[in-house]
């Protein structure tokens, strides 16, 4: 594996998403906007401050899962990723350079998110910023590596969308944005623990409560950062040259 190659692959992603405007738009602002209009929603409540950590995991998660999956699935769709991959490019070059392509612009997208939510939506967070920010990070950066496995199996754009209630839903509805898990049946609550995105969550509201100390937050940084490096190894020893 040559880091040039992943770098060339990166670039060439940057590229093709910085001159398709609707998408550039959808990946930096609409996660954002979410969180306003849910800010707007309970304006004049303390609920936005329940939940606004949640939401901050939630809608960056979902999108980078989406774009990344889609972008990634039309590259084999199209006969680009067999054209690159007869040319001494590997499965797992190509991966990394997705990963870090749109690893970049989720960076971009969580600074928008969280700076919106902080000073615009009046977020209050007692505890440190840049934690704040740095699992902010990872949650975009475990969407990534997940659209990217489940653009390793999908064969269409509709299939992706299918992966959802696969890989999106259930870590959705079992941490903790609409019950605590700690109320939750014994066996969803043991499962939900297990899920990247619980973390996530819990490390956000953590933060903002400014009730934990730093080694709590970082070890669910590392939690997090297992499983998009297992998503990212996966998806390419899985990936296809070509969808039929």
């Amino acid at each position: 594996m040559k880091p040039t190659r992943v770098l060339a692959t990166a670039e060439r992603v940057l590229t093709q998403v910085r001159h398709d405007r609707r998408t550039l738009l959808l990946l930096l602002l609409v996660p954002a906007l979410l969180i306003g209009l849910v800010a707007w929603i309970f304006t004049d409540t303390p609920v936005f401050g329940s939940i606004g950590p949640a939401m901050i995991a939630l809608f960056p998660f979902i999108v980078m899962f989406l774009v990344t999956s889609i972008a990634t699935l039309r590259e084999r769709r199209s006969g680009t990723l067999e054209r690159l991959l007869s040319l001494p490019l590997g499965k797992a070059e190509f991966i990394l350079g997705y990963a870090l392509a749109f690893g970049l612009l989720a960076v971009v997208q969580t600074a928008i998110a969280v700076g919106f939510a902080v000073w615009v939506c009046g977020l209050e967070v007692s505890g440190s910023l840049g934690l704040l920010f740095a699992v902010a990070v990872a949650d975009a950066l475990l969407g990534t590596s997940l659209g990217l496995l489940a653009s390793a199996f999908a064969r269409t754009e509709f299939q992706v969308v299918q992966f959802m209630p696969v890989l999106i839903f259930p870590q959705i509805l079992l941490g903790g944005i609409f019950l605590p898990r700690d109320q939750l049946p014994a066996a969803l609550e043991a499962i939900g623990d297990w899920l990247p995105l619980s973390q996530a969550i819990d490390a956000l509201n953590a933060v903002a409560r400014g009730d934990q100390d730093a080694g709590y937050i970082w070890l669910r940084l590392g939690f997090i950062a297992i499983w998009i490096v297992v998503a990212i190894v996966l998806g390419s020893v899985t990936l296809r040259r070509r969808t039929n």
